[in-house]
């Protein structure tokens, strides 16, 4: 299975898929090919709960082509919890800012056409 096919797997089931540098243990995501922190190669898989704080996002009221059905929603920028990681995810039902205040607790529940896909916990 590809590092993507994985990284989605585990979306879909909750979690993120991290990895965990064999030189100096420095989390990053799965997607990555080469340490941030020390630029070796070579890493361990690392799995965190999906849960987390929105950092910032966009509300999408009038959206791009395909995804008018969803309108209008939000893409997020979520912090993971216990990491210095943030992945982007998509969160339903947000029209204004009131729906969505900053700091707002999150967790992944799945990955489709949308790509991460959140709810508020």
């Amino acid at each position: 299975m590809s590092e993507k096919q994985d990284f989605i797997e585990h979306a879909k089931g909750g979690k993120i898929l991290a990895h965990k540098c064999v030189n100096c243990e420095d989390l990053s995501l799965a997607t990555v090919y080469f340490c941030k922190k020390c630029g070796k190669r070579g890493f361990e898989d690392f799995v965190l709960e999906g849960h987390g704080k929105a950092e910032t996002y966009t509300i999408m009221t009038v959206p791009p082509s395909g995804f008018e059905k969803y309108a209008p929603y939000a893409w997020v920028v979520l912090s993971i919890d216990n990491s210095d990681l943030r992945i982007s995810g998509f969160l339903a039902n947000i029209s204004k800012p009131e729906d969505l205040p900053i700091g707002t607790a999150l967790k992944v529940v799945g990955f489709d056409d949308r790509g991460i896909v959140l709810e508020k916990l």
